[in-house]
């Protein structure tokens, strides 16, 4: 039997990952702020090290994976709230299972965003890619919510990217899914937010393959990328996204 640590799997595209893996006969160790294995608030640096405590403790042996789908979205009005859980919620709780990872040559699959790519505050990126939470948490507040989120999941796609060949070299494979607009109990708060939905709307007429995406979509791909079929893909961001990417950048591979 695999086992699998997943942030934020009580509701959304976490739900979907966790029910796919657990039909697939694996193990999966919930982290979230509620219905979970382990309640942990990934906002605060003290309630990360109690998420990494107790993975550790429920997984001793190691993990074959981890999957980092805690995050919140661009409607959230806590801008430093954002930023906490979806960036270093994310970046921390991979470090600190490193170790577990390692001893089955165990996954990662970070969820970013099919809006990282159309971010345009380099300075926050920067100051996420760096570590510099102080800097980070100030610039937040000077931006808008859908900056703010895109800038996370644009810096959770750098972090993976620039640590991959590191975590290789340890026997982890890293990748990320960026989904595009997903059917979720968050999206749907965004779509009905009287600032954001009307966007939503002409967005979501846009999608090139005609419909919107549903959480199985993003579990199916976080499933293929954590199995042994994924051997040889390390350091890849999967657009998951209706074909919206190649729409938006289509001279940029």
């Amino acid at each position: 039997m695999r086992t699998y640590a997943l942030t934020g799997g009580a509701t959304g595209i976490g739900a979907a990952i966790k029910q796919r893996l657990r039909e697939e006969g694996s193990q999966v160790i919930v982290v979230d702020i509620k219905d979970a294995d382990i309640i942990a608030d990934l906002s605060s640096k003290e309630g990360r090290q109690a998420a990494i405590a107790g993975i550790h403790r429920a997984a001793s042996q190691g993990l074959d994976g981890l999957v980092t789908c805690a995050g919140l979205g661009s409607n959230a009005t806590d801008h430093a709230l954002v930023t906490q859980v979806n960036y270093f919620g994310t970046v921390e709780l991979v470090e600190g299972t490193k170790d577990l990872l390692a001893a089955k040559r165990g996954a990662v699959v970070l969820i970013s965003s099919n809006s990282a790519p159309m971010n345009q505050s380099p300075e926050f990126v920067e100051s996420l890619c760096s570590s510099d939470e102080e800097k980070a948490l100030s610039l937040a507040t000077t931006l808008s919510g859908q900056e703010v989120y895109s800038g996370t999941k644009k810096a959770v796609a750098r972090w993976m990217r620039s640590n991959a060949a590191n975590y290789a070299a340890a026997g982890i494979r890293m990748n990320a899914v960026a989904p595009g607009y997903t059917q979720t109990p968050m999206t749907e708060q965004v779509a009905n937010d009287p600032t954001y939905g009307p966007a939503i709307r002409d967005f979501l007429a846009s999608i090139p393959v005609g419909f919107p995406g549903m959480p199985e979509d993003q579990a199916a791909a976080t499933s293929f990328l954590l199995s042994e079929q994924a051997r040889f893909i390390c350091g890849s961001v999967l657009f998951v996204d209706g074909g919206h990417d190649a729409m938006f950048r289509p001279a940029q591979i």
